[in-house]
């Protein structure tokens, strides 16, 4: 039998889109599960490497239900902005019932809504293996960010050693399909492992966001081989 796009962990941009909308009511509380809580750490520490304070402007692309935006928020203060862009309407919602003292509009990640050089920086949390073109959805964020900006990216990989390769793959081969089960979307949390396998690797997504236009790049693998962070500095024009 010939697997389906989402066994296979690809989907299609209005397909990505239907699953979060249908999916936004216990996306939360699914996320919190899944991580035993430790994903607002890691949204921390993507904020942290987006270095970012009182007066900037940040963008986050693919925001969800807003969590990154908000780790964001924090460290800009009044006097700084925090756009969160998504393209699934359920999920902003959240996001805007979550944080409605912040900014979230609607917007496709391979088609960003904003002109060039307009954000102090721009980050992605558990989006980016969702864009249906990564590249694009690259070359997008780098366009947007300001020359000597940051572009971070915050996302799960395959640990590669055991245990936790092991572990992965009993908990999101096995236990995350029946609690999506439970929660009513077996497809979708289906999907979850198959998309995190599909994705490259931290060394590969290094190169292409260096091809993307950006320098400086560097990643950090945490969490047991679970979860990478990388951050890339667009170049300032030589003699600006």
């Amino acid at each position: 039998m010939r697997a389906s796009a989402a066994d296979r962990g690809t989907l299609e941009a209005p397909q990505v889109r239907a699953m979060f909308d249908r999916i936004a009511g216990f996306y939360d509380v699914m996320n919190s599960v899944m991580t035993v809580g430790l994903h607002h750490r890691w949204r921390s520490r993507a904020a942290d490497l987006a270095v970012v304070g009182p007066g900037s402007a940040v963008l986050d692309v693919a925001t969800g239900t807003g969590d990154l935006a908000v780790e964001l928020a924090s460290r800009v203060g009044s006097s700084g902005t925090v756009t969160g862009s998504d393209f699934a309407e359920a999920m902003l919602e959240r996001a805007r019932a979550k944080a409605p003292e912040l900014a979230f509009e609607w917007g496709n990640a391979l088609e960003l809504p904003y002109p060039a050089d307009s954000y102090d920086a721009v980050t992605v949390g558990f989006g980016a293996r969702n864009f249906s073109d990564l590249d694009q959805g690259l070359r997008e964020m780098t366009r947007v960010v300001r020359p000597g900006g940051r572009v971070v990216i915050l996302e799960m990989t395959t640990p590669a050693k055991p245990p936790l390769s092991t572990f992965f793959k009993v908990w999101f081969d096995r236990v995350v399909p029946v609690i999506g089960k439970l929660a009513g979307d077996p497809e979708a949390y289906a999907y979850l492992p198959d998309s995190v396998r599909r994705f490259p690797g931290p060394s590969e997504l290094a190169e292409r966001l260096c091809a993307a236009g950006l320098v400086e790049v560097r990643y950090i693998v945490t969490a047991g081989g679970i979860i990478a962070l990388h951050v890339g500095e667009k170049p300032t024009p030589a003699g600006a």
